[in-house]
């Protein structure tokens, strides 16, 4: 019989609880979705109710649950004469609350495209730190799929390295969609050939190589380089038409007609400008009194210990809610202090602005603000902007004024729009007006934010 052989290893990992993930769920959650999740928990946990008073905010701040825990049996609150067996206040209009139950459960907000990768992220078997990386790359990657800046001017932003965002970003492109967390649409074609077990194929050399001949349409000079016949390169074209361009398409927020703003910014009556939630589709919610009472009175102990755990989740949810609204609440006042130049004239004026300076500002960590970012709108002056977009990096002009990537694609957008149609400016051209400007971008730089925009070369923008 051969020998049994036992060995003890000691390791040390970290398991989220139940408690956090509910926390970090109410974190990333829109107005819409919050508001499905309270409700659910209304239908769940019977010591919930819908309270129109401030009391529950007050008593959610409570800086330690694990206190809140032990003393649970130590109620504060002046015992009352049980009323559980009255028909209390609850029962009017319960036909209007009916309807206005059903109105939230049938209004499906679709997931974002971070909050999908969020969501795969959470079960990914990576380290934490790698985990922490991964959700603030999240925060970068726009609709398309793609991140808005590269991985260089992220890393040096959030203070980590640049291999850390690389093996951070590997992670993420093994998510779905394919094609997602690349920084062009060539790589983001890359990756969704080589889940297709198409590395080394002709259709991955096309793509590498002859992208731009390709959407040129110049089929027989790719077979000639690549020295195959030009119905090889015509069948594989055939092939990467099959892929997607765009891996964030499905969960494009613009096809929602339900998107509502989180945050409302607007000038008060002194002039200055102002930040309130909008709390759309949020009801308050409390710990009911008479199940406080209940639990103090009974002398059935499974009673009281089951009473005692739904009073303990509930004020947990409570708690969450309140962190999440403070935060966001946090982040509002930050874009106002930050980017007054913007809600006064427009995107235009968008200053550089990352995930780590705003965390450093809040005292929270940067995964946190990604997390808080996700799926969430700003009304402003200037319409309904995704909270993501004022975290952009950028430059520094001549005359030292900062100037944001996303700035820089409106003052290139507008460039090209007045430019000459008959003789329209190359990248090259572009490169020197914005120099001219005091602001010094590379041509393959504005050549990326060219693409970003839909706008095609110069060659193929001419008119006759």
């Amino acid at each position: 019989m051969a020998g049994i052989n036992l060995h003890q290893n000691l390791g040390q990992s970290q398991v989220m609880s139940p408690q956090m993930r509910q926390s970090l769920e109410v974190l990333q959650a829109n107005s819409l979705e919050l508001g499905q999740i309270l409700q659910q928990a209304l239908v769940t946990n019977p010591v919930l109710e819908i309270d129109s008073s401030e009391e529950q905010l007050e008593e959610s701040i409570s800086p330690d649950a694990e206190h809140d825990m032990e003393t649970l049996s130590e109620l504060e609150d002046d015992f009352r004469e049980l009323q559980i067996t009255e028909q209390r206040s609850s029962n009017v209009g319960i036909d209007d609350e009916a309807k206005r139950d059903h109105l939230y459960n049938s209004i499906v907000a679709p997931e974002t495209l971070q909050q999908h990768l969020l969501s795969q992220l959470a079960l990914a078997s990576l380290t934490e730190d790698t985990k922490q990386i991964a959700t603030i790359l999240i925060g970068y990657i726009n609709d398309r799929g793609f991140f808005d800046c590269s991985l260089e001017e992220i890393s040096t932003s959030n203070n980590f390295t640049l291999r850390e965002a690389e093996h951070a970003q590997a992670a993420l492109q093994n998510f779905d969609p394919a094609g997602v967390a690349a920084v062009d649409l060539t790589e983001s074609l890359q990756i969704q050939l080589a889940r297709r077990d198409m590395l080394g194929s002709l259709e991955y050399r096309i793509v590498s190589e002859f992208l731009d001949s390709l959407a040129r349409k110049k089929i027989p000079e790719i077979a000639r380089k690549l020295g195959v016949t030009t119905e090889s390169v015509n069948l594989a074209a055939e092939s990467i038409a099959t892929l997607t361009p765009d891996p964030g398409a499905e969960f494009d927020p613009t096809s929602n007609p339900h998107i509502t703003a989180d945050i409302l910014v607007f000038r008060n009556l002194a002039g200055d400008w102002s930040a309130q939630l909008t709390n759309d589709n949020i009801p308050d919610i409390a710990i009911s009194n008479a199940y406080k009472d209940l639990m103090a009175s009974t002398d059935d102990n499974k009673a009281r210990q089951y009473l005692r755990e739904q009073i303990r989740d509930g004020k947990i949810l409570i708690r969450s809610v309140s962190q999440r609204q403070q935060t966001l609440y946090k982040l509002a006042l930050q874009l106002i202090q930050r980017q007054p130049e913007f809600f006064e004239t427009g995107p235009k004026a968008l200053k550089p602005m990352t995930m780590n300076d705003v965390a450093e500002s809040i005292e929270v960590h940067p995964a946190t603000v990604s997390r808080a970012v996700a799926g969430k709108y700003v009304q402003t002056p200037h319409g309904l902007i995704e909270l993501r977009t004022f975290f952009t990096s950028g430059y520094t002009t001549a005359s030292g004024q900062e100037v944001s990537n996303t700035g820089i694609r409106e003052t290139i957008q507008q460039i090209i729009a007045d430019e000459n149609p008959k003789k329209p400016l190359s990248d090259s051209a572009i490169e020197k007006i914005l120099k001219e400007k005091g602001i010094k971008v590379a041509r393959r730089t504005i050549a990326k934010y060219r693409d970003q925009l839909n706008i095609l070369p110069s060659h193929l923008r001419k008119n006759f």
